[in-house]
């Protein structure tokens, strides 16, 4: 339970209501200036990109290929972490150096996304080769490269260097590059190590700023990219990934430029010295949004037909797929000339090759889904394993982190997807609330020929006939570290228990101070006991097991009827019909729906329970 002293002081002193108030310190804000700062993130609090390792080395090799009009290859993963990161580093070089000679621009920077299926993951022999052929002697590698220790070794035979941007969990050799920007880097003092792959590169671009002094318009007018990249790759919606994200969300919502708060002026150091200047705010006439790019307003129209504000879960769930689709099914190239569109035109016809791509990816993925959760079934053990390992030669490589997810919403263990590929064994692994997938494959490695990730996810590659060993190892290994005889189970956290009379708009607005919403800073989960469904209003929604009802509270208030939907709860349908008397509790995330220019209160449910404990 908060500090009631903490909660009462933050109420008195924010003018807040008591429950606002609760749930910040819930969150760890337990000062006035900690919650005037989570209300109101500012760009002027970003951390210093000069605290990263290599940083100085970074911002000085990029200069030498501006000044000496190298070309540079801007490399990255396929998936909407590296399209992404390729696209903010492109966009922000050609438009650094545009004049009257536009191809010139576009030429100097190569946009490379590797071919999943012919180079795999990351930077490739294939790709330096590609850069030593078409006279490229610089590669930012972004989203990737932190173990690519002989791939960077051989483009230093050729003359080509390397300036890696990374964000995963680099080995104990570091590559031999110019320079190797990770905050996960053991010897490096940067203190938020939490970036997606895009907000390393961002850190680039902003040291390159305030080195020399440029205009932060265009720096800010990548914060669309960089939230993107933030939502998909699901790393922590705290610290800097905050501030981030609340302003890259107010250019897919805000309407009118002038309505983007660019942060106030401060105190800098010089900028003449890569030694540490501060960070940099634009004067206060300067504009910091013109928009959405094109590229993404496109994709806006497509995948988020409906009216309303956009949250990170709406480019969870409508962007990151159609992104995802084009490296998935396909050529990522795609995705990365739809970000980089000039024009309306070219965004329109490039969003809807990428949309009929993730089209194609669904179905897909339904089929691969299907055969999955049939042979968990098909296993006397899969209902009680404590991990889950799959592996069919036939299975599409593009949709196996997918696969992989679906298998653990179903089952809630750690899940590993396998596919055929080139001779090996290569898929995804991804894992449950708080449980480290990357160490268990650590304690896998004498069977792998390679892996990589974090601990939610992590990709990777193992001889075929090894499969059944590593099987046999990674479910020993995931129960050596849950409780003796226990499987994983999915966390509900209730914030606060609450009647529908407390369920508001107002009550609404007030939690719309909390977002963005996502991990590290999840939407207050709520209960409500004593709940009924309105006779009649039970019903299945969708082909995937989706629940809607209408929910009241007798004994509260009087023809108080609440909207509910429940993804994935239509299992319990038939106890809701056979019991339509029945009273029981609801956990619920509370949202506003909006439909045909109506809103409504909506409770986003996460489960039921029946009062008889049944």
């Amino acid at each position: 339970m908060p500090n009631s002293t903490t909660v009462a002081g933050l109420e008195q002193a924010l003018g807040i209501s008591p429950l606002l108030a609760r749930l910040l310190v819930q969150r760890g804000i337990e000062t006035p200036a900690a919650a005037e700062a989570f209300f109101t993130p500012d760009l002027a609090n970003l951390v210093s990109p000069w605290l990263m390792c290599d940083m100085d080395l970074a911002v000085a090799r990029l200069r030498r290929a501006l000044d000496s009009g190298e070309r540079i290859l801007v490399l990255g993963d396929y998936d909407v972490d590296g399209i992404t990161s390729v696209a903010l580093v492109v966009s922000f070089l050609r438009d650094l150096i545009e004049g009257p000679d536009l191809d010139e621009a576009a030429s100097r920077f190569q946009p490379y996304i590797p071919d999943r299926h012919r180079e795999g993951y990351g930077i490739s022999v294939q790709a330096v080769d590609f850069a030593k052929a078409s006279g490229i002697s610089l590669i930012i590698a972004l989203d990737c490269g932190v173990k690519a220790v002989e791939q960077v070794a051989y483009a230093n035979t050729l003359g080509v260097d390397f300036v890696i941007c990374d964000h995963h969990l680099p080995g104990e050799v570091l590559p031999p590059a110019v320079a190797v920007l990770d905050p996960k880097r053991l010897d490096c003092s940067y203190p938020y190590p939490d970036l997606s792959g895009c907000g390393v590169g961002f850190k680039l671009l902003q040291a390159y700023t305030e080195k020399y002094n440029l205009p932060l318009a265009p720096l800010y007018a990548q914060l669309d990219l960089v939230t993107v990249s933030i939502a998909a790759d699901v790393v922590p919606i705290t610290g800097e990934n905050r501030i981030l994200a609340h302003h890259g969300l107010r250019r897919f919502n805000v309407t009118q430029a002038a309505a983007f708060a660019a942060p106030q002026p401060s105190a800098l150091a010089s900028a003449d010295t890569l030694d540490g200047p501060g960070p940099l705010a634009p004067p206060p006439t300067e504009a910091a949004h013109d928009g959405l790019r094109p590229g993404l307003a496109a994709l806006h129209e497509l995948a988020t037909p409906r009216q309303g504000p956009l949250s990170l879960s709406s480019l969870v769930f409508g962007f990151a797929p159609r992104i995802n689709a084009a490296g998935r099914m396909g050529d990522a190239h795609r995705a990365v000339n739809m970000l980089l569109a000039a024009t309306q035109q070219e965004a329109r016809y490039t969003a809807e090759v990428v949309d009929h791509m993730n089209q194609e990816r669904r179905l897909s993925d339904a089929r691969t889904t299907q055969e999955a959760l049939a042979l968990i079934v098909a296993d006397p053990d899969g209902a009680t394993s404590p991990a889950t390992v799959l592996y069919q030669a036939h299975w599409p490589q593009g949709v196996l982190g997918i696969v992989a997810s679906r298998c653990l919403d179903q089952y809630y263990r750690p899940t590993v997807i396998l596919t055929e590929r080139d001779g090996l064994a290569t898929g995804s692994a991804r894992s449950v609330s708080g449980f480290d997938v990357h160490e268990v494959l650590e304690a896998c490695a004498p069977l792998l020929r390679q892996f990589g990730g974090h601990k939610a996810a992590a990709g990777l590659a193992l001889p075929i006939e090894n499969v059944p060993a590593f099987r046999e190892q990674f479910m020993r290994e995931v129960a050596a570290r849950l409780p003796a005889g226990q499987l994983p189970v999915r966390p509900v956290e209730i914030d606060a228990e609450l009647d529908f009379t407390q369920l508001t708009e107002e009550f609404l607005n007030q939690l719309g101070r909390l977002e963005p919403f996502g991990p590290g800073n999840p939407a207050p989960i709520f209960a409500t006991h004593h709940v009924r469904a309105v006779p009649g209003s039970v019903r299945p929604v969708g082909q995937a097991g989706h629940l809607k009802i209408r929910l009241m509270q007798p004994g509260q208030s009087p023809g108080l009827v609440l909207e509910a939907i429940g993804f994935g709860l239509g299992h319990y349908l038939p106890r809701l019909l056979e019991s339509p008397e029945a009273s029981f509790s609801v956990c619920y995330a509370l949202e506003m729906n909006e439909f045909r220019g109506h809103r409504t209160l909506q409770l986003r449910l996460n489960d039921l329970r029946w009062e008889d404990g049944k």
